[in-house]
């Protein structure tokens, strides 16, 4: 399997970036996985659904299945979070295996700026970003794909990540 980061700041464009990547990575008869770290606690389960309260109730694991799909829930219970190997070693396995977040871990990265939003650029720090997808033109000592442009951003990651 191979990885592939995004990094940005929040608010960004990481979400939709990916969300419209992933079609043309599809289109290329990829199969892909996303690993999406979120940094605030989230529930994907809702109180009063038999899954919830099982979970609520101690279980450390509770796999809910269905005809159209299924999904693991682990509940850490104070143990430290996994770490992105561990996450992606849990994946079922595919071509690709997009991550956003994990702006530290060592896997290429491309890095979302929007110069609007008043952040400094993550690359001259992380020594894992490959290029800059941002909205303005600049000057880069690295590849700058125009973040409107998911074409060749969908090329750009198929062609470093040697599927093209």
């Amino acid at each position: 399997m191979k990885v592939f980061g995004f990094a940005g700041y929040s608010g960004s464009g990481k979400t939709t970036l990916i969300e419209q990547l992933i079609p043309h990575f599809v289109l290329e008869g990829l199969t892909v996985s996303l690993i999406k770290h979120a940094h605030a606690g989230f529930d994907i389960d809702r109180p009063g659904k038999d899954s919830f309260r099982l979970r609520e109730a101690g279980c450390t694991e509770v796999l809910l299945t269905s005809n159209n799909r299924w999904v693991l829930m682990h509940e850490l219970r104070g143990r430290e979070e996994p770490s992105l190997d561990q996450q992606i070693a849990a994946l079922s396995p595919c071509d690709l295996v997009l991550v956003e977040g994990f702006k530290a871990s060592p896997i290429p990265k491309l890095e979302v700026h929007r110069p609007s939003h008043d952040r400094p650029l993550m690359y001259p720090d992380n020594p894992h970003v490959v290029a800059v997808a941002t909205d303005v033109p600049m000057e880069l000592p690295l590849p700058r794909l125009d973040l409107n442009d998911v074409e060749a951003i969908a090329g750009f990651i198929l062609r470093h990540q040697g599927f093209r």
